[in-house]
């Protein structure tokens, strides 16, 4: 069975073509991903109506490039799957209208997928993929999570950020320290040339006693070190600003890693699956992988390039769903995004 993915919650337009054949992990054929960063750095974050524009020029020629890739055609296609939600709602509204509109030329079914199981699903891509049951931290820019999944649709959620997300930690500090759009991945690489135990920053909820997240105090605890500082940071090579930006991941790594560990000895497992953007952050990686070895834990990732939104999720998402018979496609061509869906509220079926 052949599935094409197309990703278009937010900033990226993804398409790709996985392939499902009996029970084993499918198999991604092709994908090609248009990432509209660039456009947005001039506006200092995400304009939702230029996203959803440039979503409707892009996807096309990116479903004619995987094919290509590929070397099918578009008859070939047995399943056409797209996000359904969450994201912006216009952005959501291309992905969906451009699979029905296939659906229907083709006479295919259609699936509409989960982002946010798309990204918990997207270490499945790896060359070295996870076995459930396992626990996931997912972390990016709109949402903190860490869950019990014990298979395809079967997940418990075991805690979550009460406020900002981690990678909405990482941004708003950023554009605290005067680094450019997008934020998380700039303050990231400023931090390797500081001090991560140069200021005393806070670490909300580390000895909460759950598994849950904070960090809308820690992004005050930035403003008012920032404000302290004030023209030192405008500085090109301040150290004070290297040494902020090393404190600040310092907070926000140290507190994915404990509370992820927490959710581990919770949940009585020895396996972990990061997923979403935030996943990409090296320190973060460095930390767990040592922390997990110690620990005899196994950590699992998905491949840098497929860490951040993109259509390989969506099919492979799609593909496991189908697989794994939690989830049937249908030939109903109906435009019905979630903007705002919880993953709890997903309905299997």
């Amino acid at each position: 069975m052949l599935i094409l993915g197309i990703e278009s919650s937010c900033d990226e337009t993804g398409v790709a073509l996985v392939e499902s054949t009996g029970p084993g992990v499918p198999v991604l054929l092709a994908h090609a991903l248009h990432s509209q960063v660039e456009m947005h750095q001039a506006y200092g974050g995400v304009v939702p109506e230029l996203a959803s524009r440039d979503h409707i020029r892009r996807v096309l020629p990116l479903a004619e490039r995987v094919l290509g890739q590929a070397s099918r055609g578009l008859a070939d296609i047995d399943v056409v799957a797209f996000t359904r939600g969450p994201g912006l709602a216009g952005a959501l509204l291309v992905g969906a209208g451009v699979a029905c509109a296939l659906g229907a030329a083709l006479d295919r079914a259609v699936l509409g997928v989960h982002h946010l199981e798309g990204h918990l699903l997207s270490p499945f891509l790896s060359a070295d993929p996870p076995e459930f049951p396992f626990v996931a931290l997912l972390v990016s820019g709109g949402h903190t999570q860490l869950m019990r999944v014990d298979g395809v649709g079967r997940y418990a959620i075991l805690g979550e950020t009460i406020d900002d997300a981690a990678g909405e930690a990482f941004d708003k500090s950023a554009k605290l320290l005067g680094l450019g759009y997008p934020g998380g991945p700039a303050l990231a690489c400023l931090a390797e040339q500081g001090d991560p135990k140069a200021f005393k920053l806070p670490r909300p909820l580390l000895h909460s006693g759950d598994l849950d997240f904070s960090f809308a105090g820690l992004k005050t605890a930035v403003l008012t070190q920032a404000k302290k500082l004030g023209d030192a940071l405008a500085e090109p090579l301040s150290r004070d600003r290297a040494d902020l930006a090393a404190s600040t991941q310092a907070a926000i790594v140290e507190v994915l890693v404990k509370k992820s560990l927490a959710a581990l000895q919770e949940a009585g497992l020895k396996r972990l699956v990061v997923a979403g953007g935030v996943g990409a952050n090296r320190e973060l990686r460095r930390q767990l992988d040592a922390t997990c070895a110690a620990w005899g834990v196994r950590v699992h990732y998905p491949e840098l390039h497929l860490c951040t939104d993109n259509g390989a999720m969506i099919a492979m998402a799609a593909a496991m769903r189908l697989q794994s018979g939690v989830q049937q496609p249908a030939r109903t061509y109906a435009f019905d995004v979630k903007p705002r869906w919880p993953l709890d509220a997903l309905e299997n079926g």
